[in-house]
């Protein structure tokens, strides 16, 4: 059986501003085969990245977090949300559904309009667990930044479903391309 990626620390800060007025994009993933985990590092290389071509590095931070790991406070310290996920039998994997409900009445009312985006890893649709992330972001009132990007690596035997993955570089660019946009969506709303 897999467990869970461990590779990446709790908590990563992404190069960049930290105090009092720096943006702030928070990336909750979970990750069992890599998967997920590659797709979250990759949108905050392209948010950082974007940051620093739009000369506003010092303005702005991202922050990795594992769901295991990620609080209500970090959600209602940030200004923008990526969440990424691999799809489990048609749903959200356990534990970033496990982040949901142990955030989602700690901030409810707390963070509406605020930009969001999704990163699903699946094996062969992804649509499932992008439409239940979707209801909970919906709920919490966050405004979807970006339809979902949603990575196919068509594992269909448990064998290579429970393999570790390696995200082909087309769609991590995807996935820096999603980063970039919530960042600068964050630096240029004000």
């Amino acid at each position: 059986m897999s467990r869970p990626d461990r590779s990446a620390g709790a908590a990563v800060a992404v190069p960049g501003g930290a105090a009092g007025s720096a943006k702030r994009l928070l990336i909750v993933w979970h990750s069992r085969t890599g998967a997920a985990r590659q797709m979250a590092e990759a949108a905050a290389r392209g948010a950082t990245r974007a940051a620093e071509e739009l000369e506003e590095a010092a303005n702005f931070a991202a922050t990795l977090r594992r769901a295991a790991d990620a609080m209500p406070d970090d959600v209602l310290a940030s200004d923008g949300y990526l969440f990424c996920a691999p799809e489990n039998l048609a749903s959200l994997s356990g534990e970033m559904k496990e982040f949901f409900d142990r955030c989602y009445y700690p901030v409810l009312d707390r963070i509406p309009g605020r930009a969001y985006a999704l990163a699903i890893s699946a094996g062969s649709d992804g649509e499932g667990a992008a439409r239940q992330a979707a209801r909970i972001c919906t709920g919490w009132r966050l405004r979807e930044a970006a339809p979902p990007v949603i990575v196919r690596l068509d594992a269909q035997t448990p064998q290579a479903i429970l393999a570790p993955k390696t995200v082909p570089a087309a769609e991590l660019a995807r996935c820096e391309e999603l980063g970039g946009l919530l960042a600068g969506l964050l630096l240029l709303q004000g």
